[in-house]
């Protein structure tokens, strides 16, 4: 009758062992749903980083100031590598690091979905990861709407090692200091979004790494 008994006991801790790693498999399955809801990945800057008219970013710069793009395999935030600039930001000095579509660099058109793709309204506010350098100076960050109008916000490069950097729509400002001919300059975000961009600001010299551009649901 004990055996019985045992054999009883064993076989519902048997079960009720697999219902709890049921229940917590279904919690983990449900949480990935629904970050998946709440955020969508843009760029991991995975695969071949390369400048020229055949590349995959799109960037540049003029009035004395310099700026240089690779992948980073030893410094990554997320997947295999991350994205390099080594700039030089001058006095009068100006620069560009871009990837998206509609670009002079065709080959920066490799978001992982297209925008055309993307249902904006899920989501409110743009995140990118920075690796500061310290320098002290800003960093501007542009967002390129369906109207080809470029929107601008900026940090500040004051601190070392990775920062999440969240920005909701709303706290872009449309560029008053340049806009390409084409833009429609209608004072609004037009979606879709279409590019990102990252410009050092005078005057600092360094290293900066991004990664893991994603758009967001910011509570």
């Amino acid at each position: 009758m004990k055996k019985q008994e045992r054999t009883k006991m064993s076989i519902i801790k048997k079960i009720l062992s697999v219902s709890a790693v049921s229940v917590l498999f279904f919690v983990f399955m449900f949480s990935a749903f629904a970050q998946g809801t709440e955020e969508l990945v843009l760029d991991d800057f995975e695969g071949v980083i390369s400048g020229g008219e055949h590349g995959t970013v799109d960037f540049g710069s003029g009035g004395g100031s310099t700026v240089e793009v690779a992948a980073s395999q030893e410094t990554k935030q997320h997947g295999e590598q991350s994205l390099e600039a080594k700039f030089e930001a001058v006095a009068g000095g100006y620069m560009w690091i871009a990837r998206g579509y509609d670009l002079t660099v065709k080959g920066a058109g490799c978001w992982q979905v297209k925008p055309e793709e993307i249902d904006f309204s899920k989501y409110n506010a743009f995140s990118v990861y920075v690796h500061g350098a310290n320098t002290g100076t800003q960093i501007a960050i542009d967002l390129v709407d369906g109207g080809f109008e470029y929107w601008r916000y900026f940090i500040n490069d004051d601190f070392t090692g990775w920062k999440e950097i969240v920005i909701p729509f709303g706290d872009f400002f449309a560029r008053g200091d340049w806009q390409p001919e084409k833009a429609d300059k209608n004072g609004a975000m037009d979606f879709p979004l279409k590019v990102f961009q990252f410009e050092p600001r005078p005057e600092a010299k360094g290293t900066l790494y991004f990664d893991y551009v994603r758009l967001v649901k910011k509570q």
